[in-house]
């Protein structure tokens, strides 16, 4: 087979296309997508209506958690971002599921155009029903669309036509990583990616090889493996975007426990980057707990303060992976501050959202390593009882240490001091 690269293409194509990208291209031609007209044959789902964000949908017989709406809130706002920002917003929603990310992009970020994917065409009734809610428009003023297609063959004839969109939401199941290649090709140059990982178990360090094949990080158990596991979705993504000549800024990064599930907002820009410090390793060590970060330059000459030696037992080494802030603060404070705009930061859930985003813009310091100390097992391994976050935090930041809370796990601290000081710190705190 010949392989042909370009700044633009498929790895593995066996066609060259040499169309220019334009960022205020209209909706497509209703023409292009007349494989996926409506069937004939009538299509009975079993409906039960749900409410979010006070928008009505119905989710049939498809997969849907309640507990996923708080990433459909990040996605949406971000949307909403983009679409002020730069005039427009087509929107690929790859595994659309029963549709109501794609009602959401189109009623609260005002999307141009959403292509609907799902590829069990079991679900087209309660997708087009839940859609309807929205006038679906014609010729270029087409609003939405729904396919039943792979989600690589969605994304491979978007391009193939040179129809490139401004945010890809690729909601997957497991480690699934071959959507990256074609998501970076049929995203618009400085558009964004929503990714998903449901893999715990790679990212727990109890499935490395498959963590090898998926991402390329060979990851080993730390006790901050959720952390790991964004690190990881990132790393894959600044892999393969650097095979195709760009390189992906994290706007943000979301764990929640349900699942569990990770999600990882990347922006992607053109150029690679030669060198990049924020891809690299990271060490444990499970006998003293402490932790840094290694650059690949840096791999014979890993140790431990604790050992005398190079080679340790206790040492653990996970990588390649991002390194580098899981969030960039000026974005997510304009996330907030359109949460405060829409009414969605008040009483109840909103509060909760107030409160994510205000802690990744404190994860955001670019100080701050990759991990986080949980204080329960700080104490443990110190022989003391825990002290408080709030004079933990204090006095570390009276030591001139950079410190905030995490978003991931509520009882722990992500900080730039080793634990050896951490403990020294800890314990005068229990004695004050």
């Amino acid at each position: 087979m010949l392989l042909t690269l370009s700044p633009k293409a498929l790895s593995f194509s066996s066609f060259t296309l040499h169309k220019s990208q334009n960022p205020r291209r209209k909706s497509p031609n209703p023409g292009q997508f007349q494989s996926f007209r409506w069937r004939c044959s009538p299509i009975f789902v079993k409906s039960e209506v749900q409410i979010e964000r006070d928008i009505e949908f119905e989710t049939g017989e498809t997969f849907f958690r309640h507990e996923s709406a708080r990433g459909r809130d990040l996605a949406v706002l971000s949307a909403s971002l983009y679409k002020r920002s730069n005039g427009s917003l087509r929107v690929l929603d790859a595994m659309c599921g029963c549709g109501i990310r794609s009602l959401r992009y189109l009623v609260e970020a005002d999307a141009d155009f959403v292509m609907a994917n799902d590829a069990n065409d079991d679900n087209r009734g309660v997708i087009t029903g839940n859609l309807s809610r929205v006038e679906r428009g014609t010729g270029e003023e087409r609003r939405w669309v729904v396919t039943h297609m792979l989600a690589n063959k969605a994304m491979i004839e978007r391009y193939m036509v040179a129809d490139f969109f401004d945010l890809i939401d690729i909601d997957s199941f497991g480690s699934e990583s071959a959507f990256l290649r074609d998501a970076f090709n049929a995203l618009k140059l400085g558009g964004l990616l929503y990714l998903t990982s449901t893999d715990g178990y790679s990212s727990g360090g109890h499935r490395p090889y498959n963590s090898l094949a998926a991402y390329g990080a060979f990851i080993r158990p730390m006790p901050f493996g959720n952390e790991i596991g964004l690190r990881m979705l990132i790393g894959g993504a600044v892999r393969e975007a650097a095979l195709l000549g760009y390189h992906v800024t994290p706007l943000f990064s979301y764990y929640s426990y349900h699942g569990p599930v990770f999600r990882v907002l990347l922006r992607v820009h053109r150029g690679k980057l030669h060198e990049d410090r924020n891809y690299g390793f990271v060490t444990f060590c499970h006998l003293c707990g402490h932790s840094r970060t290694v650059r690949w330059d840096e791999l014979g000459l890993m140790g431990c303060p604790c050992s005398d030696t190079k080679a340790s037992s206790s040492l653990v080494v996970s990588g390649p992976m991002w390194l580098g802030p899981l969030h960039d603060a000026p974005y997510v404070t304009e996330m907030l501050e359109l949460a405060k705009e829409w009414g969605w930061v008040s009483e109840g859930s909103g509060l909760d959202l107030e409160k994510l985003l205000s802690i990744m813009i404190e994860e955001s310091d670019p100080r701050l390593p990759p991990g986080y100390t949980i204080m329960d097992q700080m104490a443990s391994r110190a022989k003391i009882n825990s002290p408080s976050l709030k004079k933990m935090t204090s006095a570390l930041v009276k030591e001139g240490y950079a410190v905030s809370r995490s978003h991931i796990i509520s009882n722990a601290l992500k900080t730039n001091c080793p634990m050896s000081n951490f403990i020294r710190i800890a314990k005068n705190e229990m004695q004050s």
